[in-house]
């Protein structure tokens, strides 16, 4: 319509200007020519060319609607990240992720869906099925620690490292071993000296009427020592847990003396031999 207006408009004005009887023997000519089509389609289209259409503006000056709606995506995103980290959990589930973007978001579900697949692809938060893992800098550092303790190499030192440590919970473990038999050799003398007390004072010195009671004190005696233990240490009142019970406990106080770093050992330990269940204070017992 417009180039049609145009055209209509350029034929009236050309035949204003010049005079009546030309104006007639112009449009016969235009008329009776076989190019007709072609003459008013070579008149410039620039000069009927509808004007550049400009940029929308808002109603903030020099900013774009592009522009408005980036800064409000970045204050929607600022707004969401703020939220996530007032919650005092590592993790949510996606569902309650999703809502918190909706609602960030002016209850928009498009909108909402959008910013937390954007959270996600910029890794602002770490969704892995339907757990969303707000702080991803420590899955990082747990990621990390993995990667450095599998890639072990044939001539690392810390293989070196590990094999001291051994060596010097090998001599402490046989130190203490030694150290708690000596305590177990001690207790068998008490034990059978007072058996031969108690015998002597039964059948030279005084009666049974007198040492009957005495034996029964000394029995009753022994049971509460053994609940004791076993309230102290939670560990069967027996011979076997004793002796397991006394050999970590000097291993303990060895290691600290000889400044035997146990965090260490176990972390190496279960780097270079993982399939093997060890324990730092594992006791030897023959």
């Amino acid at each position: 319509m417009a180039l049609r207006r145009a055209i209509t408009k350029r034929l009236i004005d050309g035949y204003r200007s010049i005079g009546p009887s030309t104006n007639t023997k112009i449009f016969r000519q235009y008329v009776n020519s076989p190019n007709l089509m072609d003459r008013i389609i070579g008149i410039r289209i620039e000069s009927v060319a509808p004007p550049p259409k400009r940029e929308e503006t808002t109603a903030v000056k020099g900013l774009s609607v592009s522009e408005t709606k980036k800064l409000l995506r970045i204050y929607q995103t600022e707004k969401v990240k703020a939220k996530l980290r007032e919650i005092p959990k590592s993790s949510i589930c996606y569902l309650e992720f999703v809502q918190i973007c909706r609602e960030t978001c002016g209850n928009n579900d498009e909108q909402g869906s959008q910013m937390a697949k954007s959270l996600d692809h910029s890794g602002c938060v770490v969704v892995l099925g339907d757990i969303v893992f707000l702080h991803p800098h420590q899955i990082a550092k747990s990621m990390e620690a993995m990667i450095n303790q599998s890639s072990t190499l044939p001539n690392d030192p810390r293989k070196e490292e590990l094999y001291k440590l051994e060596m010097t919970k090998k001599c402490i473990d046989i130190k203490a071993r030694r150290i708690v038999k000596a305590e177990l050799y001690c207790g068998l003398g008490f034990l059978a000296a007072q058996t031969i007390g108690l015998l002597r004072l039964t059948f030279w010195e005084l009666s049974w009427d007198v040492m009957e009671p005495i034996c029964f004190f000394v029995t009753s005696l022994h049971f509460l020592l053994g609940y004791f233990f076993f309230l102290r240490t939670s560990t069967e009142p027996s011979f076997e847990g004793f002796y397991r019970q006394r050999f970590n406990t000097k291993q303990k106080k060895l290691m600290e003396s000889h400044g035997f770093d146990v965090l260490r050992y176990t972390e190496l330990n279960s780097l270079f031999a993982p399939l093997q269940c060890k324990s730092h204070v594992s006791a030897a017992y023959h």
